[in-house]
């Protein structure tokens, strides 16, 4: 991980220069500092082929603020200042009035996952992308049958609180996160454009398959969230419905297919308001299956299998809605039915942590417990920054072991070699379960923590069912 994000005032003159320079025009620029030698310029390449950024902006709960008018003054301050873009938040300016009365934070987000080998992009090689949004706190309504039974669906209006840190807290290979994204907005600006679906074919389905504890329905929530935020310029409003495949089928004959109606009518009544995108979440989709198999070897009614050719062909209805995506998870690969997966887009498979991953699922977790005082820092440096896999093999590489982080982060990748097996979800209650089993909590350093969570993923591992 690099450095915080450095923030510096551009004079007036300097940033003119810097605006001819993009738009093409030759500008010597002059540092008196240097005596009045002419400084490098920019290479043509950085400045015609721009990287959109984006920046995220949100609002604190009490803004009455406009949308509009915070994205207009974050432009503004961008533009203003020099910046190094790096992952991570931007200080809110404390001379901006209306920002420091409104914004809860601004962040720069998936710089990594943009530029290879590359942890800062400089201010001349970035065009930001302003995303300003508030948090919804109602959390989720869950409406009860006419039985009074628990409905088969909870719904969420976007972005949510609850959702709020979920996308960046889950840590999978480079790569996958960004795909997710672009294919959600292909498929968006496909259906905005009229595209010929007879010509070109997209179901606007994404399938997340693989073992449990991985993060598939985490994810779902989370790329829900941030296409909410993403979106919002074109999509004002976003809700979520969340359903079970199992809570789907009922023990009363024919009441199945009463459930898979009425569910689909709620989410048809949402996409009918143009402005309104809607995230369908359907968890567990292998149990569609297991359904359809079961009705046709005669084991289960023909109920089951009505409510299963209902429900796909509900999901393709939604086809001529161009405001709706469908996100589905399964714990059972083999076992998702085939016309199923058929009408999936993008299936991708969400398998155990890799050592990159583990590495970095545990690095945030012990910052985490540094920042909050529940790990001693034998440093005076309260924020320290411990670097991410790739940098530490970097310096491993470059023979810079002898300092005190890297040799914490050589222990912290010790433990990760040790939970090799283990679940993101696992990964996640490691720190917790090492901290319970010290003797002495209360002065704990963070090598003994390391070395106490080794212990603990080996005890963790060898309680795995075989």
């Amino acid at each position: 991980m690099s450095s915080p994000m450095e923030v510096v005032e551009r004079d007036p003159g300097e940033l003119k220069a810097q605006v001819d320079i993009e738009a093409g025009k030759e500008v010597e620029i002059v540092s008196e500092e240097n005596g009045g030698v002419e400084e490098p310029q920019p290479s043509s390449d950085l400045t015609e082929d721009k990287i959109q950024v984006a920046v995220e902006v949100c609002l604190k709960p009490t803004s009455t603020a406009g949308i509009h008018e915070v994205r207009f003054a974050v432009e503004r301050m961008l533009e203003k200042r020099c910046l190094s873009y790096a992952n991570g938040p931007i200080p809110v300016p404390a001379d901006d009035i209306l920002l420091v009365e409104n914004v809860e934070r601004i962040c720069i987000c998936e710089i990594d996952e943009l530029v290879d080998n590359q942890d800062v992009l400089l201010f001349w090689q970035v065009k930001p992308v302003v995303h300003v949004f508030q948090l919804s706190e109602e959390g989720p309504c869950e409406e009860l049958s006419a039985d009074g039974q628990p409905s088969s669906f909870n719904e969420w209006i976007l972005p949510a609180k609850e959702f709020d840190g979920m996308w960046e807290s889950l840590i999978y290979d480079v790569g996958l996160k960004q795909r997710l994204l672009r294919y959600a907005a292909s498929a968006l600006l496909f259906t905005e454009k009229g595209v010929d679906p007879l010509l070109v074919s997209w179901n606007r389905i994404i399938l997340l398959h693989g073992p449990p504890g991985t993060g598939k329905t985490s994810l779902c929530k989370a790329l829900a969230q941030k296409l909410s935020i993403r979106f919002s310029s074109r999509y004002p409003q976003s809700q979520l419905i969340e359903v079970n495949a199992h809570s789907l089928f009922s023990k009363w004959f024919s009441e199945s297919g009463k459930l898979v109606a009425k569910l689909f009518q709620k989410i048809h009544e949402m996409v009918e308001e143009e402005n309104n995108l809607v995230f369908v979440l359907i968890d567990e989709v292998e149990s569609l299956a297991a359904a359809r198999k079961a009705a046709l070897s005669g084991s289960e009614p023909s109920d089951s299998i009505r409510v299963v050719n209902a429900l796909l062909t509900q999901m393709d209805k939604l086809k001529n809605s161009p405001n709706v995506i469908i996100l589905t998870t399964s714990n059972i690969t083999a076992a998702i039915d085939i016309a199923f997966v058929d009408r999936a887009d993008i299936k991708a498979y969400i398998g155990p942590p890799t050592l990159e991953a583990r590495y970095e699922i545990l690095r945030s977790s012990l910052q985490e417990l540094i920042r909050r005082g529940i790990i001693s820092n034998c440093t005076d440096d309260d924020h320290k920054i411990l670097p991410s896999y790739i940098s530490l093999k970097d310096k491993l590489a470059q023979g810079v072991d002898d300092t005190e982080t890297v040799e914490l982060c050589k222990q912290l990748l010790g433990a990760a070699e040790a939970c090799e097996g283990l679940s993101g979800r696992s990964l996640r209650k490691l720190p917790f379960l090492a901290h319970a089993a010290l003797p002495h909590p209360q002065s704990c350093t963070p090598l003994k923590f390391l070395c106490a969570m080794i212990n603990t993923a080996q005890r963790e591992r060898s309680e795995l069912p075989d």
